[in-house]
């Protein structure tokens, strides 16, 4: 070999072994920012802190799985995505649960969202949330689960009036609304067409509403 193409080949490593240092080593190119998005009611504060990563830590090497698994211990986080943005910046992307009713238990309110995930305890139900009565709620659950798809496919103007949701079983959903009447809604099949044809049975009085088989409702 040519001492030329020797000196060539001597510096072309010294350029590849020094680029390897400044991204995999180096904080050159190490996080100086995280940028958090979607949280609402989560801090970005608390977030950061949970993800755990170091300022200046090179960004190449930040193990985007762990950060995500570390993060989505937040149980007000649905998910979380996290990327890498050169040349200095974490991006943590996350959507949070969203309270669809609360459940009640040693006069706390247990608020949990749509697959019936606990997001939070309060001390009372926040308006306009509806209570959940169950023998033993859980997340998977199928009574737990046939009440909460009932519940979510109830139209806004309907939601506004419902104030308890009762469930024995998956098909014996009822609801309590707000002036005391009450509606047999059965299983969550059906939602649309039970929600629209009970809009126009309230305009009825009466104390009950059972519209669990829409094709034959009844009202007492």
């Amino acid at each position: 070999m040519k001492a030329r193409d020797a000196f060539l080949v001597l510096l072309t490593a010294g350029v590849v072994g020094t680029a390897a240092w400044l991204v995999f080593f180096s904080p050159v190119l190490g996080v100086r920012s995280i940028d958090i998005v979607g949280n609402v009611t989560v801090p970005a504060e608390r977030i950061e802190q949970q993800a755990g990563v170091p300022q200046l830590h090179p960004l190449a090497t930040v193990d985007l799985a762990g950060v995500e698994g570390r993060v989505m211990k937040i149980r007000q986080l649905a998910s979380a995505k996290v990327d890498r943005v050169w040349p200095g910046t974490l991006r943590i992307e996350v959507v949070e649960r969203e309270p669809v009713a609360a459940v009640t238990a040693g006069g706390k309110a247990a608020l949990i969202d749509k697959t019936g995930v606990v997001i939070e305890i309060r001390d009372m139900v926040p308006p306009g949330l509806p209570t959940l009565k169950l023998d033993r709620p859980a997340a998977g659950d199928p009574t737990t689960m046939a009440a909460l798809q009932v519940i979510q496919s109830l139209p806004d103007d309907l939601a506004a009036k419902v104030r308890l949701v009762r469930a024995s079983s998956p098909e014996g959903v009822s609801l309590e609304l707000s002036d005391g009447r009450s509606v047999v809604w059965g299983g969550s099949d059906r939602g649309a067409d039970k929600a629209r044809i009970l809009a126009t049975l309230l305009r009825r009085k009466a104390d009950v509403y059972d519209v669990s088989s829409p094709d034959v409702v009844t009202l007492k």
